[in-house]
């Protein structure tokens, strides 16, 4: 995420002002600028401002934003809890939609989001057709902690769900079905024609293999496919967006100041890596000691590691064939 500056006094402001604090300037973030601006006479509000502490603008006066109108389906207004997780989704769907604007990525008019309340029915998280469905019990955190502790996940965010779900619609996007980077998507991640529900029951019934963390990022992957393929890209969109955030706020790391076996410090200037990405090297070569100094900031704080994962050499060559999938695309 970029750092915004008030557009009136210069002071800092964030993707989710809708005013300043300093200057008191009524704010908006403008989707086709992608940038926070000055709320003028002419400018139209989002329709869901109240109802989802939505700060986008809107075409015109009681529409819906850019973000918001792919949402077809939401809970209903009597369903506390189902509104209060739908805020909290729409407010991760938003930064979503950003990223993926910032990386040239493709919102295609067949996206759509369902955003149901499981209240009082049962509610299937999933992609489909374009189609991303999210159970809005995820953006509660007691019932978020209790799957991730159930599943035995490292981490479980909404904002991670949503990642997750737009990396199936994208692979269609970017590898489509007949395409040589479908064929070589097969050959990193594996036959996605092999039988989705004979490898849901497998997972469930066996686990993940024991050696799984030297070929995919999460146990979660070792599925099948399609969710190999999901889950490193979302991963792609954690490091990116995780590293232009840092770079945006001059985060450099040198260090520790200590005298180790390997005489080169841990060393990362996201700013640099984010403007200079032709290779995922580069990135990586950034992430990795980024990600080492915030764990070790975290654990002093008794947090759990922002970042619970280990990248082996064979999920950095799958990180680097979604990287080069996005660069053309973004090319195009």
């Amino acid at each position: 995420m970029r750092a915004f500056p008030c557009p009136v006094c210069r002071r800092l402001v964030t993707f989710e002002s809708d005013v300043c604090l300093h200057c008191g300037t009524q704010l908006a973030f403008a989707w086709p600028e992608r940038d926070v601006v000055p709320v003028d006479v002419a400018a139209h509000r989002c329709a869901n401002r109240e109802i989802a502490n939505c700060n986008w603008l809107a075409p015109e006066e009681g529409l819906l934003c850019a973000s918001c109108v792919l949402t077809r389906t939401r809970p209903a207004d009597e369903d506390e809890a189902g509104m209060a997780g739908f805020a909290k989704a729409e407010a991760a769907k938003r930064r979503l939609l950003f990223e993926l604007g910032e990386l040239g990525l493709p919102i295609g008019d067949d996206l759509r989001f369902e955003l149901l309340s499981s209240t009082w029915a049962p509610v299937t998280t999933g992609h489909a057709d374009g189609t991303i469905t999210l159970d809005l019990a995820e953006a509660d955190a007691a019932q978020r902690e209790e799957r991730r502790l159930r599943l035995g996940e490292p981490y479980r965010t909404v904002l991670g769900t949503l990642r997750h779900e737009i990396g199936h619609y994208l692979q269609d996007v970017l590898a489509p079905e007949g395409s040589a980077e479908r064929d070589f998507c097969r050959e990193l991640f594996g036959d996605d024609r092999d039988d989705y529900q004979a490898a849901i029951d497998r997972h469930y019934a066996e686990g993940a293999p024991g050696d799984w963390p030297e070929r995919f990022v999460s146990s979660y992957a070792t599925m099948h496919p399609w969710e190999d393929w999901a889950e490193t890209f979302a991963h792609y969109l954690h490091i990116r967006e995780t590293l232009q955030t840092a770079g945006a706020y001059g985060v450099v790391v040198e260090g520790p100041s200590i005298e180790l076996a390997d005489p080169a410090p841990l060393h990362a200037e996201p700013a640099e890596a984010t403007q200079d990405d032709d290779d995922i090297r580069t990135l990586l070569n950034a992430w990795l000691p980024l990600t080492y100094a915030l764990n070790a900031i975290n654990r002093s704080m008794g947090a759990p590691d922002l970042y619970p994962f280990v990248l082996g050499p064979v999920v950095a060559r799958k990180l680097g064939f979604v990287h080069d999938l996005v660069r053309v695309r973004a090319r195009t």
